[in-house]
């Protein structure tokens, strides 16, 4: 794990964040999960989901990640949208977002892949990369249902992905970048015909306008504090917003600010050793007093509490 220059944790491709989200005591030959360090490829890896721990997160990541669900079931939030994934789905995670998965099923089994942003540069620039897979942006639907042709087709990818990763061939950080990028393609592909991008009825009223907000939450929210301030972004006024957020789904534009705050201040409480009162000011609070009660008013216990039921867990 890293820690940036704003004190946020941020997990990367290396062998310590592995223990956050797998048992190592599970075997499992499928992938890195036992995999010989010399065959390991810079910014990339890939596993099954034997040995995934039954939760995990919330957390933060400075890479991408694409999985498959082939059997089981889970539930998972990215920022503030939550999904339900079952077979056949396909998910994403893009760097720097709030994460967490939990209720795991025990039967559970799907493939899914880690890569650094600069992973597939020689393919395509990394700062390009939201823009030509459009599931790899904030702004992008990032779980999606895929017929069963189409969620086989992608399990061949990431099978011949783990061959190249397994056996010692020339060129196989090449080829594992070659057909990680087809996989890609191929999710654009099944995401273009089922038209996800595409907005139907009006962007300003009902769930059109609560995930653009929730997305743009999601992607702002440590220095966009206000309902204003998205309203802005959303060209519509703050009592608009307001409603539409409250009609649809119970809860104010204010209340899914703050729920985005609670998950990094949770974030940074269990993943860091930052005292309660420097959260308080690296969040931007008035007063450790004032994040205490904020922390204990959404969710019952103490910023203190908190950080020791997790440790002990």
């Amino acid at each position: 794990m890293k820690t940036s220059g704003n004190f946020v944790p941020i997990y990367q491709l290396d062998p310590s964040h592995q223990e956050h989200h797998r048992d190592k005591s599970i075997p499992d030959h499928f992938g890195y999960h036992q995999l010989p360090v010399h065959k390991h490829i810079p910014g990339f890896e890939i596993y099954s989901t034997e040995g995934v721990k039954g939760s995990y997160g919330p957390a933060k990541s400075n890479f991408y990640r694409v999985g498959i669900m082939l059997q089981g079931s889970l539930e998972m939030q990215i920022g503030l949208e939550h999904f339900h994934a079952i077979p056949g789905t396909i998910s994403f995670t893009i760097p720097g977002q709030v994460h967490s998965k939990w209720n795991i099923s025990p039967d559970i089994f799907g493939y899914y892949i880690l890569f650094d942003p600069s992973f597939l540069e020689t393919l395509i620039p990394s700062t390009h990369i939201n823009q030509e897979f459009p599931f790899l942006h904030h702004a992008g639907i990032q779980l999606f249902h895929c017929s069963d042709i189409e969620i086989n087709e992608l399990n061949s990818l990431f099978l011949q992905i783990n061959k190249e990763v397994q056996e010692e061939h020339s060129g196989r950080a090449t080829a594992v970048k070659m057909y990680l990028y087809l996989l890609l393609l191929t999710a654009r592909r099944i995401y273009e015909k089922q038209e996800l991008g595409k907005i139907t009825g009006d962007p300003q009223t009902g769930t059109n306008l609560v995930t653009s907000f929730y997305k743009l939450v999601g992607q702002h929210f440590l220095q966009l504090r206000q309902v204003s301030d998205y309203a802005r972004l959303l060209h519509v006024t703050p009592n608009h917003l307001n409603r539409i957020i409250k009609n649809t789904t119970g809860k104010t534009a204010s209340d899914a600010i703050n729920e985005m705050l609670i998950q990094e201040a949770k974030v940074l409480l269990k993943y860091t050793t930052l005292s309660a009162a420097e959260i308080a000011y690296q969040l931007d609070f008035s007063e450790p007093a004032a994040f205490s009660h904020f922390f204990k008013n959404l969710t019952d216990k103490t910023p203190l509490s908190y950080r020791q039921q997790t440790n002990e867990a």
